[in-house]
């Protein structure tokens, strides 16, 4: 089955630096567009950043953009999300996701909280 496996999450002070990471399993990156979703209770699932499957297709949210950076590594099939200056309305679960047409694929998102 595939299977879409994070890692990085953890408790960070504001103004700190996070590192997501999640690598796919049965799948091939190579094919999909990648992408990060954040959620808080209550509301709805928010796209925090994309990239295409060419890498220099990106987007971000207007609420992230300058402090956070996705990016690929088609050999380590592999999407990372290099999140700086952050903030406490940053905390949210953060969810990879792996895209073709009408084919999505989801990981398991950590928890991200942001606080002194």
């Amino acid at each position: 089955q595939v299977q879409l496996v994070e890692s990085g999450g953890g408790l960070v002070q504001p103004g700190g630096s996070l590192r997501l990471s999640c690598e796919g399993f049965r799948v091939s990156f190579s094919l999909y567009s990648l992408s990060w979703y954040r959620q808080t209770p209550g509301k709805d699932r928010e796209l925090v950043a994309y990239i295409g499957t060419i890498s220099v297709s990106t987007r971000y949210a207007d609420a992230v953009k300058g402090r956070f950076t996705i990016s690929r590594d088609n050999v380590k099939n592999a999407v990372y999300l290099q999140m700086n200056s952050l903030k406490p309305e940053d905390t949210a679960v953060y969810y990879c996701q792996a895209a073709l047409v009408q084919l999505n694929y989801w990981g398991q998102g950590p928890q991200v909280p942001v606080s002194s």
